[in-house]
């Protein structure tokens, strides 16, 4: 299976779907830095430094997967809140991807202001514009108007491109990366796959850490913790920890923790103390006021962020029992993102922490990327040869069928730029007819007028 990584950042989710089982053909991306990360983990030639508006996306072919996060700031919370008015919306630009090169099935990554609702509006164009890749909007349009047409289209009657898409607000924490982190997962689907998409299930959750904390205490034990230096049950969370007892009773909660900073750290020493490992850096200087108070060490880690004026201390520091803080190291926030230990991230801390925060964790991609490949892969089909999709002079994606030479099955309205693609033969192959036998095994000769020729037929003596 093979994937394209736009706005690939530092690799996040291009880890992730590596892992998942998926073969990287490019990656594009505008950052030098996030350039020279990625040329350090995956192959060189294939990383294209530059703007996407100038990348060919021509020059693939049997991309089943198009992935990748659009620039976030034109949505984010910490930005300028420009959406659409801001010129780096790179939406139009993956969809264009998604239009040229017609995937199985696409993944896009976006920070949770794009579900703000002053976004509203746009988000459900976009939306569109994913589901009908190659509706294209009038001369001149506005894309207002364009999402005034998009929205009248009939999904089962529209018979250009379709895909069926689906967006999720998911924590990262709830599939067992070290931090709390709430991001928009948009996931399409070609309409003629036969597999219906669905966001895998959270396997990781809060009230099980607390249940390990405050019930029966394994997570401290687990970390041989003395009691002195166990967190206490605060008065706000015993309610919380009531409820638990009264829901489960003798019975713990079925999901698994969620991972802490202590966690994900386990193993990792001191960086003030004496090591070798390059990207484990002590970071002096770090301090707390009031809304800047670092990530507990004994909770997930609070988003890991890239500011656009640097990044900020609060969300980078560790805040100790004994209320004492520090930087994270590149290597601890590699673990708090779930990059390998390996994977290496250029740069100064600053450049490198700004790739680490606007990366997408890679456990969670890994985690989608094997949901997806479940869905999307070509199941063995025994004794049912597979047909290739041609692509013919008008630019029409179609079949080879078993009737006269040359003939065709159309499966999507012209698109010039359409790329050569797998089918399901079953779904599009005319079947040949069946044919009746006489008494004596030889077929039947077809009777005018559909009249059985048993019918005429002499009696046998």
């Amino acid at each position: 299976m093979k994937s394209l990584e736009l706005f690939s950042g530092a690799g996040g989710l291009a880890k992730g779907l590596e892992l998942a089982g998926f073969e990287h053909s490019a990656f594009v991306e505008f950052n030098k830095d996030a350039c020279a990360s990625l040329r350090r983990n995956f192959e060189p030639d294939k990383v294209f430094e530059g703007d996407i508006r100038d990348f060919d996306f021509r020059r693939l072919s049997d991309i089943d997967v198009v992935a990748g996060g659009p620039p976030c700031q034109p949505f984010s919370l910490g930005g300028k809140h420009g959406a659409n008015n801001d010129s780096r919306d790179m939406f139009p630009y993956a969809i264009n991807a998604i239009e040229t090169l017609t995937p199985k099935a696409f993944v896009f990554e976006n920070v949770k202001g794009l579900l703000r609702e002053s976004f509203s509006e746009y988000f459900r164009y976009i939306i569109l514009r994913l589901t009908f890749p190659d509706a294209h909007p009038a001369l001149k349009a506005t894309w207002r108007e364009h999402f005034k047409s998009l929205d009248k289209i009939n999904f089962d009657t529209y018979s250009g491109i379709k895909y069926r898409v689906q967006r999720t607000l998911v924590d990262a924490a709830d599939y067992g990366v070290p931090q709390c982190r709430e991001r928009v997962v948009i996931v399409g689907v070609r309409s003629d796959m036969e597999a219906i998409w669905k966001f895998p299930p959270p396997t990781h959750s809060e009230e099980r850490l607390l249940w390990d904390k405050f019930v029966t205490g394994s997570y401290w034990e687990r970390h041989e913790v003395p009691k002195a230096h166990r967190e206490t049950c605060r008065n706000g969370l015993l309610p919380r920890i009531n409820d638990l007892r009264n829901t489960f009773g003798f019975f713990e909660p079925e999901l698994k923790p969620w991972r802490t900073v202590r966690d994900a750290l386990e193993g990792v020493p001191d960086p003030r103390s004496k090591h070798s490992i390059p990207d484990h850096i002590f970071r002096d200087l770090a301090r707390t006021y009031p809304g800047h108070t670092g990530s507990d060490y004994d909770l997930p880690a609070k988003t890991v962020k890239a500011g656009g004026h640097g990044v900020p201390g609060g969300e980078n520091m560790i805040r100790f029992h004994d209320g004492s803080v520090r930087y994270f190291t590149v290597l601890e926030g590699k673990r708090i993102q779930t990059f390998p230990d390996d994977y290496h991230i250029t740069g100064a801390w600053t450049e490198a922490m700004r790739q680490i925060g606007n990366a997408v964790p890679v456990l969670l991609g890994e985690q989608i990327g094997k949901a997806l490949i479940q869905k999307i892969a070509p199941q063995p089909r025994f004794g049912i040869p597979s047909v290739p999709v041609l692509v013919s002079s008008n630019g029409r994606n179609s079949v080879p069928t078993n009737g006269a030479e040359g003939e065709m099955v159309l499966l999507d309205k012209p698109n010039p730029k359409a790329a050569k693609r797998l089918a399901k033969p079953v779904s599009y192959r005319k079947q040949p007819p069946t044919k009746k036998l006489n008494g004596h095994g030889k077929p039947k000769k077809a009777v005018r007028n559909h009249v059985s020729r048993a019918k005429h037929a002499k009696p046998v003596n």
